[in-house]
């Protein structure tokens, strides 16, 4: 069974929260962090340290 990368994130996302509760600020920072953070020069360093 072959699921989409992005339905796997968000059941993931969707139960964390539901089971962590988070705060919604702490929920924002990382997502806007994260894009951020793919989108600049350290991307490629971050891709062969996770690899």
């Amino acid at each position: 069974m072959d699921v989409p990368l992005w339905l796997a994130l968000l059941v993931v996302g969707v139960l964390g929260v539901k089971l962590i509760r988070p705060p919604w600020w702490l929920i924002a920072v990382l997502l806007l962090g994260g894009y951020r953070i793919a989108d600049s020069l350290l991307a490629p360093v971050i891709d062969t340290a996770v690899k």
